[in-house]
C-alpha cells in the first residue's frame, strides 16, 4: 500500500462522504476534540493515512488563519478525493454546526432574557471554562514534547498575556526559532520538535491506504492552484463588495462582511487563539454584544458539532439582529449569521487549495517541519491566555486592567466574585479531570444545575 493509488480517488467518494458525515456528527468539544476524532477515525480505524502525514498536515493548518480542524478536514479530503473531496469534507464539517447555532441564536435572541434560558447559559459558562482548560492540556500533550517546546509555549503566553504582543508576531517568531534551530542541528527541533512515541504506537505512512508517495493530483500544479483559488476568492469577495457598494460601508451587513473577512486573514492559530480578538472587537468596537453574551455564544459552540469558530455566526446574528434597519430583527439576524459563516469559512478552502500541494512537496523538509511544530507549541501559550481570560470573566463580575510599566494584566475585583459560578466551575473541573466525565455530559449536567439553581432560588447569578 505504499505507492500512489492508481485510481482517481484513494477511497470511493460515497464511502468518503459517509466517513466525513460521521466525523462531522461527532466533532464536539472544540479543535482539540475534533482533531482527536479525525485522528482516531482516519488514522487508527480507517488507516487512510499515517501518523507523520497527519501531523504534517495539522502543523500546516495550525500555521494558517482560521479554524485548523476544518482546514485539516479540507486538506485530508483533498488528499483522498481531489478537489471535490476537499469541498465535500470542508462543507460537511461545518454544516451541522451551522444549523445548530442558527437555531440556538434564534432561541437566544427571542428568549435569552427569560429566567430558565438565562440560567441554562449560566451553567454552560462554567462547563466551557473547564473544556477550554482541557484543550490547553490536550494540545500541549501533543506538541510540547521537550523542554524547548515548553519554553516556546511559555514565552508565547507571557508575550500575549502580559505585553500584548500581536499574535502574528508570536507566530512569525516561533517559526523563525524552529527553522533556525533545525538548521543549526539542535536535537529539540529534529523530527518536527517531538520525541519518538512508544514502540508500535504510531501508524506508519507505508501501512496506510495513501502510502508514503505523493498522489499525482497533490503535486504542485500552479495552473490548477491559481484557477481553483481564483474561483474561491471570487466567491468570498463578491458578497463583501456587493454589500459595500450597494448598501454603503457603514451598513451593519457590510461591517459584518468586512470584519469577519479581515478576521479570516489576520487571525492565526485556530479558534481559541482567535476568540479574544473577536470578543474585543465585537464588544468594544462594534457593540454587537455584551461580554457575557460572548461567553454564551462560546457555550453554544462547545455544545454543537463543528468548528468552535462557528461562534462567529452567533456574533454576526446578534449584530444584525440589533443593528439592521428596514428588516424584521429575526430575518436580519438570520441573514447576518449566514453572511458571517460564508466569509469566515470560504477562505479556508483558498488557503488549502493554494498552499497544500506545495506543502506536500516539502513534506520531507526538516527545517519546515520544525518551524511548523514550533508554531504549534507557541499556540498552546495563546490558548492558555484565552483560558485565563475566560476564567476571570466567568468567576468574577468585574475585571480591571492594571498597568505595571510595559506589563498590562487583567486583575479581578475580588469583592465581585461570583460564588455560584466559582463553585460550579470547581465541581465541573473535578468531574472532568478526576472522574473523566465527557464533554457533552459535562455541558448537559452544568446546564441542568444552572436551571435547577434558578428554580430553587429564583435568581440567575450569571446574567449577560
Amino acid at each position: 500500500m505504499s505507492g500512489t493509488p492508481s485510481r482517481s480517488d484513494a477511497v470511493p467518494f460515497g464511502e468518503a462522504m459517509r466517513t466525513w458525515a460521521r466525523i462531522a456528527a461527532l466533532s464536539f468539544g472544540g479543535p482539540a476534540g475534533q482533531i482527536a476524532v479525525m485522528h482516531r477515525i482516519l488514522v487508527e480505524e480507517k488507516r487512510w493515512l499515517g501518523e507523520r502525514r497527519f501531523l504534517h498536515a495539522l502543523n500546516y493548518c495550525m500555521l494558517l488563519p482560521g479554524p485548523e480542524a476544518q482546514q485539516l478536514a479540507i486538506y485530508i479530503g483533498w488528499l483522498m478525493n481531489r478537489t471535490a473531496g476537499g469541498l465535500m469534507a470542508g462543507a460537511l464539517f461545518v454544516f451541522p454546526g451551522f444549523l445548530a447555532i442558527m437555531g440556538l441564536s434564534i432561541l437566544y435572541a427571542l428568549f435569552g432574557d427569560v429566567g430558565p434560558v438565562s440560567a441554562l447559559f449560566f451553567g454552560l459558562k462554567a462547563a466551557v471554562l473547564v473544556v477550554v482548560l482541557q484543550a490547553v492540556i490536550r494540545v500541549g500533550q501533543r506538541s510540547l514534547r521537550n523542554p524547548v517546546m515548553v519554553g516556546l509555549a511559555a514565552a508565547a503566553f507571557v508575550g500575549i498575556y502580559a505585553f500584548n504582543v500581536p499574535f502574528p508576531l508570536i507566530i512569525l517568531t516561533a517559526a523563525l526559532v524552529g527553522y533556525v534551530g533545525s538548521r543549526a542541528g539542535l536535537s529539540a527541533f529534529q523530527n518536527g520538535g517531538g520525541r519518538a512515541g512508544r514502540a508500535g504506537a504510531d501508524v506508519p505512512d507505508a501501512e496506510t491506504l495513501l502510502g508514503e508517495a505523493t498522489p499525482d493530483h497533490a503535486r504542485p500544479n500552479l495552473r490548477w492552484a491559481l484557477t481553483v483559488s481564483g474561483v474561491v476568492l471570487a466567491l468570498w469577495a463578491a458578497p463583501v463588495l456587493a454589500l459595500g457598494f450597494g448598501l454603503g460601508w457603514d451598513n451593519v451587513f457590510t461591517q459584518i462582511a468586512v470584519f469577519f473577512s479581515k478576521m479570516a486573514v489576520v487571525t492565526f492559530g485556530g479558534a481559541y487563539a482567535v476568540l479574544a480578538y473577536v470578543a474585543q472587537e465585537a464588544v468594544r468596537t462594534y457593540h454587537w454584544l455584551k461580554p457575557g453574551e460572548m461567553l454564551d455564544g462560546l457555550g453554544m459552540a462547545e455544545t454543537t458539532p463543528g468548528p468552535l469558530i462557528i461562534v462567529t455566526q452567533f456574533v454576526g446574528f446578534m449584530g444584525a439582529f440589533r443593528g439592521a434597519h428596514g428588516l424584521s430583527p429575526l430575518l436580519a439576524g438570520v441573514l447576518g449569521g449566514v453572511l458571517t459563516t460564508w466569509v469566515t469559512f470560504t477562505p479556508c478552502f483558498l488557503w488549502i487549495f493554494l498552499g497544500a500541494p506545495f506543502v506536500e512537496a516539502l513534506r520531507g523538509a526538516k527545517a519546515l517541519n520544525a518551524a511548523l511544530a514550533a508554531i504549534t507549541a507557541a499556540v498552546v501559550g495563546v490558548i492558555l491566555n484565552l483560558a485565563i481570560w475566560f476564567a476571570l470573566h466567568v468567576v468574577f463580575r468585574q475585571v480591571q486592567d492594571a498597568h505595571y510599566g510595559p506589563v498590562t494584566l487583567g486583575v479581578p475585583v475580588l469583592a465581585s466574585v461570583n460564588l455560584p459560578s466559582l463553585l460550579l466551575s470547581l465541581a465541573a473541573a473535578v468531574a472532568a479531570f478526576r472522574f473523566k466525565v465527557g464533554v457533552i455530559p459535562l455541558l448537559l449536567a452544568c446546564s441542568a444545575v444552572g436551571v435547577l439553581y434558578y428554580f430553587v432560588t429564583g435568581a440567575t447569578p450569571g446574567g449577560r
